[in-house]
């Protein structure tokens, strides 16, 4: 099989092309920039482009599928020679069903958890030598590349995102997969440049599970009372599975999960943490892991990279580094940190990045998201809203909508580090949070103060 991809290097594209590579498929692609980590794993199995730019000439009319990525626009030159050759077209959510036709499909869906739960899945089901394919949004510890595509494995695990598939198809990309079994995590507004009105947003869920399989499972969080709402409306024929939160108790900075086959010490902790382990442990029951066998894989779970993920800890310091952006996914992050370490300072620090939080209109979400934090701070870049070609926002409508007393509002990189240097490190725990890099400030300089 001969595939071409447009806009090889992005984060999904480059690791489908390494594992159709892997499959014996000869691969070519473009990008107009292609950035680290996708550029070192591309040129290592020689697939990173020559050069950079869009090439008409590399689609050719003996290709049997061309991937067209998100980051390619609708009159990519690339693109028009391909529909002038009539070559078939895919997303690569397409593609993906295409490769997973055949498998069990189990699609790990939600606004928040996802990542988490479908690395959770994975590491579960390596540690009890269940062969799966698998597509997952991040990278992950003991794991080189996060496609796995074969023609051994009888299932496969897919990360389901609700964001739109291509520049040609705006449908979201989880519409595509129709699951065998199903989990949903919750539903918390997002990408509000997409989906224009919470119901709008979940109708796209609904949608969701009206297209599971006949005589499929649907997994859902029975705390969510959206995914109450439209669970309860769902098929007949669908196996409907509710989770909450399990038993747990944190002593001296370790959260254990309590069971009826024991107790497990983890190394992750949160409430939504262990929410989302339950959903994890529900999906491992319907390929055949046992309770206890699962309880005993979790306990050496690292976590999601970007998750809650450690990055300096000493006797009377520590900092966190999350992919927290949405005001849930703030104000359940924020609450796990405290729990975990009740008796510290907390400095929690939010990168507004994303399209919806640098949005005036949606601001008043954040509304109490970080109560909880002893120290609260809030960062934009205003150059970030202005390549969203978004109407300015101001700290003072920040403040406003973040609703918080003592908020300390940053539009200047190099004033939010003095800051956070200032700030004491004895008995402390630094939360910083957000979906970018804060524009590339290095963080662990800050354990030194």
């Amino acid at each position: 099989m001969r595939v071409h991809f447009i806009a090889i290097g992005g984060s999904a594209m480059h690791n489908l092309a390494i594992a159709l590579h892997r499959k014996g498929y000869t691969i070519t692609g473009s990008d107009d920039e292609i950035f680290e980590p996708s550029r070192s794993r591309l040129a290592i199995l020689g697939l990173l482009p020559r050069e950079e730019g869009w090439f008409p000439e590399k689609v050719k009319p003996d290709l049997d599928a061309v991937i067209l990525g998100m980051h390619a626009k609708t009159d990519n030159p690339e693109l028009l020679r391909a529909k002038e050759l009539g070559l078939k077209i895919f997303s690569y959510p397409e593609y993906l069903y295409e490769q997973a036709r055949d498998k069990t499909r189990i699609v790990i869906g939600g606004s928040h958890g996802k990542t988490t739960i479908t690395a959770m899945i994975l590491h579960v089901f390596k540690l009890s030598g269940i062969n799966c394919d698998f597509m997952v949004g991040a990278q992950l510890e003991g794991f080189d590349v996060m496609v796995k595509l074969s023609e051994e494995a009888s299932c496969i695990i897919i990360e389901g995102d609700e964001y739109l598939t291509s520049p040609i198809d705006p449908r979201p990309k989880f519409h595509l997969y129709q699951p065998d079994i199903a989990l949903l995590s919750g539903v918390a507004w997002d990408h509000i440049n997409v989906f224009p009105t919470f119901d709008i947003y979940v109708e796209q869920f609904s949608e969701f599970i009206r297209l599971i399989t006949p005589q499929g499972t649907l997994i859902y969080c029975h705390e969510d009372k959206v995914l109450q709402t439209i669970c309860n409306k769902t098929r007949k024929d669908i196996t409907l599975i509710p989770y909450t939160t399990p038993p747990y108790r944190v002593e001296q900075g370790t959260t254990s999960l309590i069971t009826d086959c024991g107790t497990f010490p983890l190394q992750i902790f949160g409430r939504h943490n262990l929410l989302n382990l339950n959903g994890a442990r529900l999906v491992c029951n319907q390929l055949g892991v046992k309770d206890q066998e699962f309880y005993k894989a979790i306990t050496t779970f690292p976590g999601a990279s970007k998750r809650l993920e450690l990055l300096a800890s000493n006797k009377s310091f520590t900092m966190y580094k999350d992919f927290a952006h949405a005001p849930s996914k703030v104000q359940a992050t924020i609450a796990a940190v405290k729990e975990q370490y009740p008796d510290r300072t907390l400095v929690a620090c939010l990168e507004l990045h994303t399209y919806s939080s640098l949005s005036e209109g949606f601001l008043h979400h954040y509304a109490g998201s970080m109560k909880e934090a002893d120290i609260a701070v809030v960062y934009f870049n205003p150059h970030a809203i202005q390549l969203k070609r978004l109407p300015e926002i101001t700290p003072a409508q920040i403040r406003s909508g973040f609703d918080h007393p003592n908020l300390q509002v940053f539009d200047n990189s190099k004033k939010l580090m003095e800051r956070l240097s200032e700030l004491p490190r004895e008995n402390s725990v630094f939360l910083m949070m957000s979906s970018g890099n804060f524009d590339g400030m290095d963080l662990r300089k800050m354990e030194r103060g």
